[in-house]
């Protein structure tokens, strides 16, 4: 990857705050969330073997409730609609068991 001048940075991570916040909006409803639960979406970079070069991380924050993470093994643009509705009755899932942990997919 080469280096960005300042505005294609901005141009960069302006569509990834986009997409961020497109997942977010999809997700909260999935997931059943409230005004006081929180979601957050991240892309990191992965240097896991076996990893993707870029991931997608999602936190489940609810209230009273411990923190879930899950990992969608792609980056943001690539996540579709059948990714969401897999984290969601995944969340589900863990949820009625009682359990928060670190989740791949």
């Amino acid at each position: 990857m080469g280096f960005l001048g300042l505005k294609e940075w901005r141009v960069r991570n302006a569509a990834r705050a986009r997409l961020s916040a497109q997942v977010k909006a999809t997700l909260f409803p999935l997931l059943g969330l409230d005004a006081d639960d929180v979601l957050a979406v991240t892309e990191i970079a992965c240097a896991e073997p076996g990893c993707p070069d870029v991931e997608t991380v999602v936190l489940v924050m609810r209230l009273s409730e411990p923190t879930r993470t899950f990992r969608i093994r792609r980056p943001l643009d690539a996540i579709g609609p059948a990714d969401l509705q897999a984290l969601a009755a995944e969340e589900r899932e863990e949820r009625a068991s009682g359990t928060a942990r670190y989740r791949l997919r």
